[in-house]
């Protein structure tokens, strides 16, 4: 088992300024107000829980965070019906049997001295044959991050596509940094571990989840920021470029769509747009946007055609009776709050009713 966690924490950063100088070295322009709860996360040894829309930024912040801080990353990709054995540990069975059957033979001479079967089974279950020790632990990303004798950011993505079930395992972990495996005892976090846990709001976390952990909603990004941080990430491409793409996002994100453009997606469309200026041959526009970006900015072919409906109307919305059900829900939110948290309505509205 491992040695007792530290008693205090240590960070890499002095101070908000720092980290924010910190993550923008690693191309992540962090908002002011999300590099303020970072940095407490990492003084106070908490969580930190993400949420908010796909595409805003939440898991690069990690892999930011972790090259910034000089940490490991490790990640936990949460699924639909992740489990135990995939996200703590499991046994190597395989190597077990083997360990077993190289001592087959030696039992056996240590068994052949036993006048009955009854003295032969107490000696064995005296026997230890070492099969469940550290050898044949294989720990996955929880307990890895438990482990670790090194400092590592542990970044469990997507929570809120597993169930509360799985919730519950992570909870020793998050509270106490510990994992406790029953043949084997408690380990203890051997460098404590920045854990920063993303969801993307389908449902909603379990308070005793939320407890745990410092919370923040990520949004999507100001005009201003997003347009520096396309800057960043694609150097090549014009300013007036990166502004017109930006511009088209932020008209598209104020649409009912399944999926609003990410801010990824932001970037491969201006690095797109970059190269499409150069070719004279691309000339048909659609209220005054290629369709090739469209195609980049837009995963779903429902979203494209309503886009390219609205965009070419220079209306914010197709009329309530071209709707389809996810854009009418999106219309009957409450009109206060930010596209987003409607948006977020839309979606839990959705996952209730297939409840």
């Amino acid at each position: 088992m491992s040695d007792a966690a530290p008693d205090t924490p240590t960070t890499a950063f002095a101070a908000v300024d720092d980290l924010s100088d910190a993550l923008a070295g690693q191309g992540y322009l962090i908002d002011a107000e999300l590099a303020v709860v970072v940095h407490l996360a990492t003084l106070l040894d908490r969580p930190l829980l993400l949420e908010g829309p796909a595409g805003v930024g939440k898991t690069e912040l990690a892999k930011a965070l972790a090259a910034a801080a000089g940490r490991d990353l490790i990640r936990l990709q949460c699924y639909e019906g992740l489990d135990e054995a995939r996200a703590l540990y499991e046994w190597d069975y395989a190597r077990q049997l083997l360990h077993v059957q190289m001592l087959r033979d030696r039992i056996s001479e240590e068994l052949s001295g036993h006048a009955t079967l009854a003295e032969a089974s107490a000696a064995l279950a005296r026997t230890e044959v070492g099969v469940y020790t550290e050898d044949f632990l294989v720990p996955r990303p929880l307990l890895s991050a438990i482990m670790s004798d090194e400092p590592t950011v542990l970044l469990v993505d997507e929570v809120d596509r597993t169930d509360e079930a799985m919730e519950a395992v992570m909870l020793e972990v998050l509270a106490e940094r510990q994992v406790t495996v029953p043949e084997l005892g408690t380990f203890t976090a051997r460098s404590a571990p920045w854990v920063i846990l993303t969801s993307n709001d389908t449902r909603e976390l379990s308070p005793a989840l939320k407890r745990r952990c410092l919370h923040f909603s990520v949004d999507y990004p100001d005009a201003d920021r997003e347009r520096r941080i396309v800057a960043v990430r694609a150097p090549d491409v014009e300013e007036e470029i990166i502004g017109d793409v930006v511009d088209l996002a932020r008209r598209l994100r104020d649409l009912p769509l399944r999926k609003s453009p990410s801010i990824a997606e932001v970037i491969d469309a201006a690095r797109a747009a970059s190269h499409l200026k150069a070719d004279p041959a691309r000339r048909e526009r659609i209220g005054g946007v290629d369709p090739a970006l469209l195609s980049l900015l837009l995963k779903f072919g429902t979203d494209v055609e309503h886009a390219r409906r609205a965009l070419a109307a220079g209306l914010p919305a197709s009329p309530a009776a071209e709707r389809g059900p996810a854009e009418t829900e999106w219309a009957a939110a409450p009109a206060g709050g930010s596209v987003t948290e409607r948006a977020f309505g839309a979606g839990r509205a959705r996952s209730a009713a297939r409840g």
